[in-house]
């Protein structure tokens, strides 16, 4: 089997890195410079989260759509594996983030590692698999919208009665977000990638 030509695509991944990047500094420097230093990092990773998260949603949705041949075990089109590389730009910037600001979450850093590791393999090395990864993408993102809200409010409930009020509203939001973002999903994600390597090895 002939593997994909990447050279059109390779560019995608630093550009959408920078986008991530400079919308984080931007969140540091514009959106939130009125907030404390302590809560300014996790506010600017939030941002960057929405920039991500529903925006991947509609393109996972456009990408599964637009494949005739969808299926598990399918080749992972160009639209498909450029959004894999927009959630990898995200997943590293934000990795980084927590490397720097908050390297004793490692729930949340091994899950970054978990996830980059299943997106950098179906997009340059497996070649197949996308369509079950971008399902799981759309169920783990379609709550960050209010997820991020929720996250937002909650550190900045003690400076602000408007935030903590919208915290309670949206706390459901916020717990069902954080389900659907952890774990098993990316342990199922690790069940596609080894069927398509397994099929990749057989053929």
């Amino acid at each position: 089997m002939d593997s994909p030509i990447l050279d059109s695509s390779l560019p995608n991944l630093p550009l959408f890195f920078s986008m991530f990047f400079a919308i984080y500094l931007t969140a540091h420097i514009t959106v939130f410079r009125n907030w404390t230093p302590k809560l300014r990092p996790e506010a600017a990773s939030c941002l960057m989260s929405l920039a991500h998260g529903t925006p991947a949603v509609f393109l996972a949705c456009q990408a599964i759509l637009s494949d005739s041949n969808r299926g598990f075990a399918s080749i992972n089109t160009d639209f498909q594996n450029t959004v894999l590389e927009y959630s990898i730009a995200y997943f590293v910037m934000d990795l980084s983030h927590y490397l720097i600001f908050n390297p004793s979450d490692v729930l949340f850093i091994a899950h970054h590692l978990a996830t980059l590791f299943v997106f950098i393999t179906c997009r340059y090395l497996v070649f197949h698999g996308a369509y079950g990864i971008l399902i799981l993408l759309i169920l783990a993102e379609v709550t960050s919208f209010f997820q991020n809200i929720w996250t937002l409010a909650r550190v900045r409930r003690t400076e602000s009665k408007i935030a903590a009020q919208m915290m309670l509203f949206l706390g459901g939001f916020g717990f069902l977000g954080s389900l659907l973002s952890l774990q098993p999903f990316r342990l199922v994600y690790f069940g596609f990638i080894t069927g398509g390597l397994n099929c990749i090895v057989e053929e």
